[in-house]
This record gives C-alpha cells, sequence and structure tokens, in this order.
C-alpha cells in the first residue's frame, strides 16, 4: 500500500508574482498549481494508493472560484484514476464562523468520488486501491466544538489552549485505543508539535497556535503520522517500534525564511499483511522543482570607487533566472551617493521577481528598500520582509511578529489580513 503525504499547498498565495500575461493570473498561483501537478503526476504514473494532503489547501478561508476550480481540476484526475484522495482541514481551512462551511467542505456536500474531507477529529476508513485504510484525522481545532463558552468564563487565553491541547491529546489517545489491530492505520494532523522547527507559517498564521507533545501523535496503533502546519520538512520521529512523525513540508517556497529549504512530499508503503507497528516498509521524500528565492548579500569595501559596479560582479557570481530575488547592500559612509539603483535593476531582469534591493550605510540606522517591495504582500509578511532585512535574529523576529498578530487582534483588526 503506497500513501503520498503532502501539505499546505496554500493555493492563493501570490506575493512575489506577476500577472501572467497569457492567462490573466499571477505567476505564483501558477507556481502552486504547478507543483501540485508535480503531485498529481507522480500519484498517476507510479501509482499510489492515496493521496493525502494534511491541512491547508487555500491560503484563505474563502477560496475564490478560480482557485476552488484549478484544485477541483487536479483532484478529478485522480478520482478518475481510481485514486482515493484525503483532504484534512487546516487552520487556513476553517471559517471565522462555526456556522460556516470550511473551505473543502464542498467535496463532501458534492460526494465527489474518491474524495474524503477529514473535518473531524475520528477515525475515517478508506477504501484504496490496496484494501481498506485507517485514517485518524486530528483536524485544526474549532475552539467552541471543544469547549463551551461556560468552561471558558474566567479562564486567560493560555488557559484556553492548555486544556484545548488536553482535550486533543485524550480524543487523540481514545481514537486509537479503538483502532482494529487487523487493518492498517495511519495518523494526520494539521498541528504544531513541540520540538518542531518552524518557520514562514508563523507569519501566515491563523488565530492561536496548539502545540501538541510527540508522544500524543505517535500511538502504538499507528504506523506512520502525516502532519501538516509547519512549512519545513522534517523527520521528528523515526525510532523502531513506534509510529514515523513526518512534515512533509509545504510544496512552495512562500518567502526567503524557506529560501533554503528543500520543498517536495513523501511517500510511504505498509504492508497490510504485517501485524500492527510493523507494516512501514518504506518511506522516501520527493523533493519538488519549486519556485528559487535567493539573497544576495554584498559588503561594499572602504577604497571601492565604483560601489554599483562592485555590486554589478558580486550578482554577476549569482544565478537568478526565473528566481525571486533581493538584494541587500551595505555601503561604507559617504558612498551612497555613488550608488546607483538602476543598473542593478537592469542586470536583474532574468529574475522572475525582484522583491527587495536595499542599502544600509556604515553609521546610519537605517535600511532604504525599494519602492516596489511591499507590493503584493500582506502586513505581516511585509514585517517579516523588514525585520529579515535588517537581519533581525529568528528568535527575536518570531517574538516580534507575535507580538504584532496579539497586538492586531487586540485592536480588532481581521486576522486574516495578516496573512
Amino acid at each position: 500500500m503506497r500513501i503520498l503525504h503532502f501539505s499546505d499547498l496554500h493555493i492563493g498565495v501570490e506575493n512575489y508574482g506577476r500577472i501572467d500575461p497569457h492567462t490573466g493570473l499571477s505567476t505564483r498561483l501558477g507556481d502552486f498549481l504547478a507543483a501540485l501537478d508535480q503531485v498529481v503526476e507522480f500519484a498517476l504514473s507510479r501509482p499510489v494508493d492515496l493521496v493525502l494532503l494534511a491541512g491547508d489547501a487555500y491560503k484563505g478561508r474563502d477560496p475564490s472560484q478560480t482557485h476552488q476550480r484549478e484544485f477541483a481540476k487536479r483532484l478529478a484526475r485522480l478520482s478518475a484514476a481510481g485514486i482515493p484522495a484525503f483532504l484534512l482541514v487546516g487552520n487556513h481551512d476553517l471559517p471565522a464562523s462555526a456556522t460556516r462551511a470550511n473551505a473543502v467542505e464542498i467535496f463532501s456536500t458534492l460526494q465527489v468520488p474518491q474524495v474524503y474531507v477529514g473535518d473531524r477529529l475520528t477515525t475515517y476508513v478508506v477504501a484504496t486501491p490496496a484494501g481498506p485504510l485507517q485514517v485518524l484525522a486530528v483536524p485544526w481545532p474549532r475552539r467552541s466544538v471543544l469547549l463551551s463558552r461556560d468552561e471558558t468564563r474566567g479562564l486567560s487565553i493560555e488557559q484556553v489552549r492548555l486544556e484545548v491541547e488536553r482535550r486533543m491529546t485524550e480524543a487523540i489517545q481514545q481514537q486509537a485505543q479503538a483502532l482494529p489491530a487487523d487493518i492498517p492505520a495511519i495518523l494526520t494532523g494539521h498541528a504544531t508539535v513541540n520540538g518542531a522547527t518552524v518557520g514562514t507559517e508563523r507569519s501566515m498564521m491563523l488565530g492561536q497556535d496548539h502545540i501538541l507533545p510527540i508522544s500524543a501523535l505517535q500511538p502504538p496503533q499507528v504506523e506512520y503520522a502525516a502532519l501538516g502546519h509547519i512549512h519545513k520538512h522534517q523527520v521528528l520521529r523515526d525510532s523502531p517500534g513506534q509510529a514515523m512523525v513526518v512534515y512533509s513540508g509545504s510544496l512552495q517556497r512562500v518567502d526567503f525564511s524557506e529560501e533554503g529549504d528543500q520543498k517536495g512530499f513523501c511517500v510511504i508503503e505498509l504492508d497490510p499483511a504485517a501485524p500492527q507497528g510493523h507494516r512501514l516498509k518504506d518511506f522516501q521524500f520527493h523533493p519538488v522543482q519549486a519556485r528559487p528565492f535567493v539573497t544576495i548579500d554584498v559588503r561594499v569595501p572602504e577604497a571601492e570607487a565604483d560601489p554599483t559596479d562592485y555590486v554589478l560582479r558580486a550578482i554577476a557570481r549569482r544565478d537568478v533566472t526565473d528566481a525571486v530575488v533581493r538584494v541587500r547592500v551595505s555601503l561604507p559612509a559617504g558612498a551612497e551617493a555613488q550608488f546607483r539603483e538602476q543598473p542593478v535593476r537592469e542586470v536583474l531582469k532574468p529574475a522572475h521577481y525582484i522583491a527587495a534591493v536595499s542599502r544600509e550605510v556604515a553609521g546610519e540606522r537605517r535600511t532604504r528598500l525599494g519602492a516596489q517591495v511591499a507590493q503584493g504582500l500582506q502586513p505581516m509578511q511585509a514585517l517579516d520582509l523588514y525585520l529579515q532585512t535588517r537581519s533581525v535574529s529568528p528568535e527575536r523576529r518570531e517574538k516580534m511578529l507575535r507580538y504584532a498578530r496579539q497586538l492586531a487582534e487586540e485592536l480588532g483588526e481581521p486576522v486574516e489580513g495578516l496573512g
């Protein structure tokens, strides 16, 4: 039984893009759909027995009709080939109100063949070409489902979060204990696991995060924990006799914090005939062709007569073709007047998008960004890019972004407008 696991598709992320003259759509939408096409082509050519999306099909909870159409076209190809798809509900898929439908609920409402929607913390039995598979689904929690208003009265936000995490852990244990041993089982969750390395998803957060202990996601009854929500691919646990716990990571880079991350999906093979706890026979990570992000840092020496030419030579040593590029120039005091930005932008024309040409002058505490730097960015993404440009440490940057989210919530700003 071969299972393909990917996550955080985020159709609708269009920062660092431009309009494609042939389609009238953002080139970044094309990037994310092209990555999904690689997933579908792999599933059809191998073939696989299940394609599992571990949450966040779209960037926002209200995807456009175009985004829905393009996603549905890819699912239809899998369905026509008899390959089931399991769509876990992530935080970006959930509506602001409990009475509204989630972003992928339409597939279960229309009873689209071979498409399963995991919108509850429960076990789903998926009919695959290789036989039945139990999928213990742990979607992003709706606090109102786990806790009543009376139960949260008088509790701080932190106390509510801890209670939600406790109840989720108990519910996972109860579901796992009820899994029949004669049918293979996996777990899929959209959550932050204690000890995981986080990144851009912090600036894209919708609502409060929940952190689960890794032990909660590897009960002995399951063979593999397919996780989503964190964009960096990482294997958290791979110990004999325990479930393998893996974040597949996102398929495309969202911003420069993911510049060095390899993007792709995971494929596992289970042996249904093997005893429970010993069915995982193979695991592979398959990279996809993702849009490159390139940062070029140039420190111009004091004695350099032509700072512009020095920067151009530094750029020439890097491959910027079809990449999202930013150039950060450090100039000696008094050299700013000799630096010309236009020749830099000219030499960057092979790039897909110029995110920024910034300069910092020695002795001055200011960083100048190009006029187009924030075009198309959400406020949190623009703040994150600014902090990265100022070389703020990841730990301090995360803290400042967290405070910015809290401030926006206190001011009543819509959270979705923050990434």
